[in-house]
This record gives structure tokens, sequence and C-alpha cells, in this order.
């Protein structure tokens, strides 16, 4: 964090610093969910831990409800610079600063909105399984290189699988390209605050070299697919927060939640998860589709779902009319009647009476699609608007040509009232109406870190220096010296210990400031990987020293 704070505070959106103290994300201090939440709140925000990856549709609904999901995991050591799966140095110091932006925050709620109505396909479901293994494996300690690979090839190959893209596919799309990898500004000279890159010390290096294309932000970027496995060769700037909501809306008005129609349900019956349309009646069914009819102009005329489902009006679940009614499915024609140019849901008590619209008696008739209804007309429910939206028959048989779609024997037939589809999206109308279960993710589940009795000596070394740093006294060097020499024996490989080591001691130009600084010297070149690493530490370290001795000139102490 220190290391992050110190780069970003040059080439990160100038809301990320301030953000940090906003948000409850201390340098010194691994973030406590509590206090974040408390923190948070103020700006009208709050946290939840979660375990790793979760659901696309999920994670949007957090996101609606303004909850920033905070995976409860730390990256290793190895895995400083960049983690491969999500942690709480990535959601807390990569999403959380950049919330305390009015504008940024908005466009997080909304999009979350929008996100959460997306309808996904099974591809997506089995991409977001992929992807959810491969961070694991890729994070977990002792896992064998057959198996990271193996991994690696099941994501690549759905990747290069070539499937219609779905609109969760499209807005996590837009998701990658603004709020894990964005940058803001000008082309020519642009800011970060993409949370992957305000958390990855090696991106947010990389992303301002020249060999990264920068590209002026719009819906195209809904269409160009990323690598997680890999860094990524373009980045998409938008010129302010307030545009990033122009584009979102853009992209808004060409799903199925604004479109309907049915394309939208037919997206629905391929996603074969729970979703809901509304029609015109303004009257929502939610369940799993499974079946459509169409007209010769490829109008909606007939659909069914399966399994429970639930009716609902402006999203609150109609009375009566939850899963314990239609716990076998719902099924109904949409249209106009046939020879009859009113919809029944313009029909006003005259009208219905005209036509044999009466409570208690029996009646039949047949939609211009040539589907028919024959059944004893029980009652019917008006929207706000005084419009037929459903009407219950009981002994009611239901045809489409040489087909019988209903029964008596299925019991009372409630028939939706509605023209046409208005609006397809992922999800229940009203969530209230379903029991939700736990996710089970199949793929792995997150890999808690398995402390040794040799890893635990190594803490509490780590403790007894961070413990002196915070109450530094004149003993230091007889306190540490001990702790440098077990660690440099017992730990040859460990490069963090000796690094804050050297950091309490430095200034001292003492032989034991000197030994450590060798030792040091020696790990860069046993271990070329993280010498760079090592390096930016002794920076750090030379820059405090510089800000201490101007503030001593100063006379700010």
């Amino acid at each position: 964090m220190r290391k992050n704070v110190d780069y970003l505070s040059q080439v990160a959106h100038e809301s990320y610093v301030e953000g940090l103290q906003k948000t409850g994300i201390s340098i010194d201090d691994i973030p406590s969910m509590y206090g974040m939440n408390r923190i948070l709140k103020e700006i009208g925000w709050a946290a939840v831990a979660v375990d790793g990856f979760i659901p696309p549709n999920a994670f949007m609904e957090f996101q609606a409800y303004k909850v920033l999901v905070i995976a409860s995991d730390i990256r290793q050591l190895e895995n400083i610079e960049y983690t491969p799966a999500p942690d709480i140095i990535h959601e807390g110091a990569g999403h959380a600063p950049i919330i305390a932006s009015p504008d940024y925050a908005e466009y997080l709620r909304r999009f979350g909105e929008v996100g959460a109505k997306a309808i996904s396909s099974a591809h997506d479901i089995d991409m977001y399984e992929a992807v959810r293994e491969l961070s694991i494996l890729k994070e977990a300690e002792g896992v064998s290189e057959d198996l990271i690979r193996s991994a690696e090839e099941r994501v690549e190959t759905l990747q290069q699988k070539k499937v219609e893209p779905s609109e969760i596919s499209l807005i996590r799309n837009l998701h990658w390209w603004t709020v894990e990898y964005g940058l803001v500004g000008t082309v020519e000279n642009p800011k970060i605050y993409g949370a992957g890159l305000l958390s990855s010390i090696g991106e947010s290096t990389w992303c301002m070299k020249e060999e990264v294309k920068k590209i002026p932000y719009s819906i195209d970027a809904a269409y160009q697919d990323f690598d997680i496995t890999k860094p990524q060769p373009q980045l998409y700037v938008t010129p302010d927060f307030a545009y990033l909501q122009e584009v979102l809306e853009e992209f808004a008005n060409t799903m199925a939640v604004r479109k309907g129609g049915w394309r939208g349900l037919k997206k629905l019956i391929e996603s074969k998860q729970m979703g809901s349309i509304e029609i015109s009646t303004g009257l929502q069914i939610s369940g799993t589709f499974s079946r459509m009819i169409q007209n010769e102009d490829n109008e909606v005329v007939y659909f069914e779902t399966e399994g429970e489902t639930a009716l609902a009006y402006r999203e609150k679940e109609v009375i009566g009319h939850g899963v314990s009614r239609h716990a076998n499915g719902f099924r109904s024609p949409l249209g106009k009647l046939k020879g009859i140019n009113l919809a029944i849901e313009n029909m006003g008590p005259r009208d219905l009476q005209a036509y044999n619209f009466y409570d208690g008696k029996p009646i039949e008739f047949e939609f211009e699609s040539g589907i028919t209804v024959k059944g004893l007309n029980v009652t019917g429910m008006r929207n706000l608007r005084g419009e037929l939206m459903l009407i219950q028959f009981t002994n009611c048989t239901v045809r489409y040509k040489d087909e019988v779609l209903f029964t008596p024997e299925m019991g009372d037939f409630d028939m939706a009232v509605g023209k046409d589809i208005v609006s397809a999206f992922a999800g229940a109308a009203d969530y209230l109406s379903f029991t939700h279960a736990l996710h089970q993710p199949s793929a792995t589940a997150t890999t808690k870190a398995k402390v040794s009795a040799r890893d635990l000596a190594l803490h509490g070394m780590y403790q007894q220096v961070r413990d002196l740093r915070s109450n530094q006294d004149g003993k230091k060097e007889e306190i540490l010296t001990p702790i440098f020499d077990a660690a440099a024996t017992n730990y040859p490989n460990d490069w963090l210990l000796p690094l804050e080591i050297f950091e309490i001691i430095a200034k001292d130009g003492t032989p034991f400031s000197e030994k450590v600084s060798q030792h040091l010297i020696d790990l860069k070149a046993k271990r070329p990987k993280v010498a760079h690493l090592i390096d930016d530490g002794l920076l750090l370290i030379e820059k405090g020293g510089r800000a201490s001795l101007r503030a001593k000139e100063n006379n700010i102490y």
C-alpha cells in the first residue's frame, strides 16, 4: 500500500488518495470490515465480505444496493504485484477509494441496476466457474503446474468458443474496461481509476507505457473481450465519470429489459435461468421460461414457464399469485382477439359485456393467433390504470391448432392479459417471491492457507518488528539483531522482513545496518524475480528519510 500510494498519488484520479481516508483504508493496517462499514455509511455505501468470485448478476445486484463486495482473503507475498483472485487489497484499496467521488459512486450504483437485469447464457456460467477455479488455483499454495495449466486451458477454450455474446457478457466487458481497468482524462494524459490497476503495482506501472494503446471510451468497449491471465494490450479513456453514465444508458437501450419482444423472451428461454417478462398491462411473470409460440410476424402469442413461478405488478407480488399457486409453471396466450380491433386490456365494462365477458358465466373466444380459450370466467384483476391484466377461469381448455395447451385437470387457468412483451430481464420482479438458496459454485472452493509452526514463528518475528516500529525506543538494535539473525538463518529467501528491519535502522549507519543492507543486496542477486521489489522498498525508505530531513529542517517536528 505504501508503494502503491507513493506511485498512484502521481498517476491516479485526484479522488484516490482522499478516498482512501474517506472509506477507511489505512496504509498501515489491514482494513476492518466493521470500520469500513462505519465509514462507508457516511457516503451512503456499505461493505460485505464474500468468498472469492461471485456470480456476475449477484455482484451487480450488490452494487445496485450500494454495497461494496469485499473478498475477505489477502494475496500471498509472491503475488504482491498482481493477484489472480479478488482479495481485500483489490477490493478495499482498489474499488473503495474512487467511490468517494459522487459521480463515480452514482455510476457504480446505476451500473449495478442495469447489470443485475442483464440476461446470461449457459456459456457465461461455464466461464464464471472456469475463471473462479483458475483464480483460486493460482493464488493457492502448493498447487501443481499441471493443475494450473489444465485450468488455464479450460478458460482459454471457453474464451475461444464462438458463441453469440449474451447481455451479461457484453456488460461484463463494459465493467472490465471501466470499473476494473478504466482510465480518465485525455488519451495523451490519462489518470487511473480502475480498481484492477489501482490494486496492482505491476499493471499500474505497465498501463502508463506507450506499448499500451489508449482508446477514447465508447459503447464499442462492450464488444472488446479481455483475457484475465495477461496484461491488457489496450485501455479505454473516459473524459470524465459523467460520460460513463451516458455510455451505460446507450448500452441499456439495446437490452431486453428495454426492448422486450420475442428476442428478449428467446434470451430468457436459452439462459435456462430465473428471469422475468413484463407485458403491456404491467403484469410481470417471473420463473424459468421454457417455451414460446410466435406468429408469422415473429410476435409472441403464447409463452410457458416451468417450475415455481410468481406474478407481480410494479415489482410487488400480486396477492394470491405466488409460487404456491403457480408451483408447476405458468402459461398464457397474448395478443388481440380474432375479429375485434380492441385489445382485452383496453376494454371497459360495457365492452366486456358486449363480448360476453361476465363473471360466473361460461365463455369461448379465439385469438388472432388461432389459440382458443373455453371455460368459466370467474373473476378479473385490474392494474392501476383500470385495465384488465389477469383473468381467472375454471373448467378451462386452451388449444392451439391440434395441440391442447391446458386442460381442466390442470386446475384453474390464470390468463395474463396483454398485447405484447415490453420488457425481459434476469432475476425475479419481486425477489421476495422466491426462497433464495445459497449459491454453491461447482468450481474449487477458495483455499485457506495452512499455517505451520514454522510459518507462525516467522509471523511472530514480523509482529515483533511491527511492535517496535509502533513504539521505537533506544533498544531497537538490541531487539532487532537476534530477529534478523534468526530470519537470515532459518528463512534465507524471505525478503520483506529484512527490508522492514532495515527501514527502522537505515539512518543509523552502524555495522548492523550495513550487515542488513548487504543481506538485501545478496538477496537481489539470489532472487532476481523480487530484486525490483527490494529496490522499490529501498527507494521508499530513502524517500522517507529525505522527507524526515526536510521536516526537521523546516521545524515541522
